[in-house]
């Protein structure tokens, strides 16, 4: 059955930009609820994003019919459903029911982004994030190996879905295991195309790569979901960052799919350890995402 998103479309994007802009909903809330989407998306429409990222921390932190009908309703597109790993989910160097739990967990992100139109579950989807440990070139083939065993099921279940799996390299501090995207594809190897992808955050590769552009021509059409942050985690723009180089990169491996602001709030304890933010990002979260539409709408027109 077609959702009511998928029915309504993709939203539109204003002309000269190469990609509609989102936000998470997690600059402002965690865990992501019913509530906080209602009182978040008409947010962001009114404020001119064209799209949302969806994190899914519990299978029902929402319900995908409403959340579907709440996005035709205020006209944004979803652009993934965003897969949260916390202790105790793992698909690497876990006993069978850890593994068993987390791909039952993957799947309920596959059924729910299916549901509301979704293209893409982005996130982590290998280890529980924070999880760290030493792996010599043996081992980390090794857990390459087990890793692609264990996510092959729920890249099945998303190919049936017409939804692509997007695997998002971490920071060393956060992962041992994907850090960039060279270790990413080697991680990739033999999975299909059309079922994984990657995801990029400019946070994590601004510390792990030594070039953004580079990374992403090195990443090339893998490249399915992107998020965008300063290098602090504040608002795009307000930062160091390589924007022209990276997103004529983006450009020119023909990148199609959306660009979303993630970020965090100090606010909410459990954000605020979970993602190390300590200290306030922007004058207020609102700015955080309006002054991160208002940069990425310059940049992308400036071509």
């Amino acid at each position: 059955m077609t959702s009511p998103a998928r029915e309504s479309g993709r939203a539109a994007r204003p002309s000269g930009t190469d990609w509609p802009v989102g936000a998470n909903p997690w600059i402002w809330h965690s865990p992501v609820t019913a509530r906080a989407l209602a009182e978040v998306l008409p947010r962001l429409a009114a404020w001119g994003f064209d799209c949302a990222e969806l994190p899914l921390e519990q299978p029902d932190d929402w319900e995908p019919e409403a959340t579907a009908k709440l996005l035709t309703s205020t006209g944004l597109a979803p652009a993934a459903v965003i897969a949260v790993m916390p202790p105790g989910r793992d698909l690497v160097r876990a006993d069978p029911a850890t593994v068993r739990a987390t791909q039952d967990y993957l799947r309920r992100c596959v059924d729910a982004a299916r549901t509301i139109g979704a293209p893409v579950v982005a996130g982590p989807v290998y280890a529980a994030v924070g999880r760290t440990w030493r792996l010599d070139p043996a081992e980390r083939a090794a857990a390459y190996e087990e890793w692609r065993e264990h996510i092959t099921p729920v890249v099945d279940h998303a190919r049936a879905a017409a939804v692509r799996i997007a695997v998002e390299p971490l920071n060393r501090y956060e992962t041992s295991l994907l850090n960039t995207v060279a270790g990413t594809l080697d991680a990739l190897t033999g999975l299909p195309e059309d079922g994984i992808g990657i995801a990029l955050d400019t946070y994590h590769q601004n510390i792990e790569e030594r070039s953004l552009p580079a990374a992403v021509h090195a990443a090339g059409e893998r490249i399915v979901h992107v998020q965008v942050c300063a290098n602090d985690r504040g608002a795009p723009g307000a930062d160091h960052l390589d924007w022209a180089g990276f997103l004529g990169a983006l450009r020119a491996v023909g990148y199609q799919g959306a660009l979303c602001v993630e970020s965090f709030t100090a606010h909410n304890a459990a954000i605020a350890v979970a993602a190390s933010v300590w200290r306030p990002l922007a004058p207020s979260q609102d700015a955080l995402a309006t002054d991160g539409l208002s940069f990425l709408r310059r940049a992308l027109a400036a071509r």
